[in-house]
């Protein structure tokens, strides 16, 4: 468990950054404190990763991030293209009757234009301003509601780095239409109040606000374990359910 928590936080950690970590950074990516924490994120960085150049590289990774980057250029040329056109487009529209655009040759009497030439860019047009946006993630109103509904449970001091990735990406997953939620949501106001009922279910149907008793204290959960992937998974399943 402490190994697939390591490398959980290590490979979402390098995602997040797009940099590769000295074993130092792997040690502060993953708030390893304990020896069996700290020999686990050697464990993995031995076993997954590859030591080149006083850094811990995995080639997926690299091989991912490279093609990120090569379709994103690859979308901004194809948009800038695309913008060249409509504009070239726009200026021939715009030319006078009497101001004919080079090489133009006089129509026949049985010539008729073609109007919906312009039909694939509108409707492409049309269907941009349809795509979903992503909304961005309103990490302090999150932490708010966390402290509004579960006030005694560990309240995070400091919430930067892989923390915000991870409840950015929850926060994402919960806006997509789906089972435990068939609406999703699609504003920062209705994403708010989804938030607040999921603290408000962990508050007063689960076992995870009394925590778990083990042999020398009592386990309780904290905001940053709740929005790794695989717990929220197991919240949402009903697998702490009283």
């Amino acid at each position: 468990m402490f190994q697939h928590g390591a490398y959980t936080l290590l490979i979402d950690s390098c995602y997040d950054r797009e940099i590769f970590p000295t074993l130092e950074q792997a040690l502060e990516w993953t708030w390893a404190s304990t020896q069996q924490e700290v020999e686990a994120v050697e464990f993995v960085l031995k076993k997954f990763f590859t030591f080149k150049d006083e850094r811990y590289v995995q080639n997926r990774i690299v091989e991912e991030l490279q093609n990120y980057h090569s379709n994103a250029e690859t979308n901004k040329r194809i948009a800038m293209e695309r913008e060249a056109k409509r504009k070239e487009k726009n200026t021939l529209g715009a030319r006078s009757v009497d101001e004919p655009p080079p090489n133009h040759k006089p129509l026949t009497t049985n010539h008729k234009p073609i109007t919906n030439n312009q039909e694939p860019f509108n409707k492409e047009a049309k269907a941009s301003l349809s795509e979903p946006k992503v909304l961005t993630c309103p990490q302090q109103e999150i932490l708010n509601l966390w402290k509004k509904n579960l006030p005694h449970l560990t309240q995070p001091r400091s919430w930067v780095g892989n923390r915000q990735s991870m409840l950015r990406q929850r926060w994402i997953q919960a806006s997509k239409p789906s089972n435990y939620s068939p609406d999703g949501y699609q504003t920062m106001e209705d994403g708010l109040k989804w938030w607040d009922s999921f603290f408000a279910y962990i508050a007063k149907d689960t076992q995870l606000a009394l925590g778990f008793e083990t042999k020398d204290r009592t386990w309780k959960p904290d905001l940053e374990w709740v929005v790794n992937a695989t717990n929220f998974q197991k919240i949402i399943d009903g697998k702490y359910n009283k």
